[in-house]
């Protein structure tokens, strides 16, 4: 048998650079709350959001990806050209095929790279950088770009009370590359498959366009969420999916400086710190409140304005987590950049 050669690759990964796009328009909760039969008093309450970002007509998927890399690419001190690998996540892509992926790794100016899109949800960006760790260290790629992008505003129900005051668009970029020392920890990562049904696609694809004997709805298909439920769940059950990637890393709760965790709901992130017990003086992402739940993008996005507001600093052990549809989660310990 002919031995193969294995793959040679770097010692270790790290995140090299963030850069986020936020939509222009910042819509407030006193544009949703007619359409819901709600108030501003009660979105608060429930969900910490007091705005939201939604894309407009030129705001695309692939337009936001394009604008947050450029920007984690330049603070990587890269060229789009040294990208060899580019992986997005997202679930609002409209296109089943090909990947977006592949358009923005062109438009960049990538030299062919490599160029995939990934759908875990809200988790999508955590198992993005889990990837791209492996691919660095592996040989497989030397840069990665790793984007989380949504606009769920083209799948949202404006009529619907469980989703339609939560979820925004936005993008949010990191590059992924060689390191002399660990810059990522080791991923944590699974699926609750018997909760599928708590967040999901309501219409199935089929129903919309239909057949010549049963005409479709010709609806949109949108998205729901039994939000009790989930919020049982991430509470409690995220907050030890954090402190066994914070056990895997080889990092105590004194020595993180940052949570950065999935921004779907203000009670969620106070939930899971209250859990973790986490000290006084780790700082927390709160970027939902003026962002709403972006999904995939949430997490670069609320990592990106840590990092421009001083609140996260270079250097800093920053601990990453996101949930979503699935149930799906992944989390790990980074360096800033």
């Amino acid at each position: 048998m002919t031995a193969i050669a294995p793959g040679a690759g770097a010692p270790h990964a790290a995140i090299l650079g963030v850069g986020a796009y936020r939509p222009v328009r910042l819509v407030p909760n006193s544009e949703v709350v007619d359409a819901i039969e709600s108030s501003d008093e009660w979105i608060q309450q429930r969900s910490g959001i007091k705005t939201r970002r939604w894309a407009g007509p030129d705001e695309s998927v692939q337009m936001m990806s394009v604008e947050a890399s450029k920007v984690a690419i330049e603070r990587a001190g890269l060229t789009a050209a040294d990208i060899d690998c580019v992986v997005v996540a997202t679930v609002s892509h409209l296109l089943q095929t090909p990947a977006v992926a592949t358009a923005v790794a062109h438009e960049l100016g990538t030299d062919g790279a490599a160029a995939f899109d990934i759908s875990a949800a809200c988790s999508g960006f955590c198992h993005g950088v889990a990837m791209a760790s492996d691919f660095v260290r592996a040989g497989s790629a030397r840069y990665v770009l790793v984007i989380g992008v949504e606009r769920l505003t083209d799948i949202l129900d404006l009529t619907d009370r469980g989703t339609a005051f939560i979820f925004a668009d936005g993008a949010g970029a990191a590059v992924v590359g060689p390191s002399d020392i660990p810059g990522i920890g080791p991923v944590v990562w699974g699926s609750d498959g018997e909760q599928f049904d708590l967040i999901r696609q309501r219409e199935d694809w089929r129903d919309v366009v239909g057949s010549p004997e049963a005409p479709g709805s010709g609806v949109m298909p949108h998205l729901v969420m039994q939000g009790n439920p989930v919020f049982r769940w991430a509470s409690f059950a995220m907050a030890k999916i954090g402190q066994q990637a914070l056990d895997r890393a080889g990092v105590t709760l004194d020595d993180l400086d940052v949570f950065v965790p999935h921004q779907a709901n203000m009670r969620i992130i106070d939930a899971m710190a209250r859990s973790m017990k986490l000290p006084p003086h780790v700082r927390i992402a709160r970027d939902v409140a003026d962002q709403g739940n972006s999904s995939a993008a949430s997490v670069p996005l609320a990592l990106n304005r840590m990092m421009e507001e001083g609140e996260a600093r270079s250097g800093d052990t920053a601990l990453l987590i996101a949930f979503g549809a699935g149930l799906s989660y992944a989390a790990q310990v980074i360096t800033v950049p």
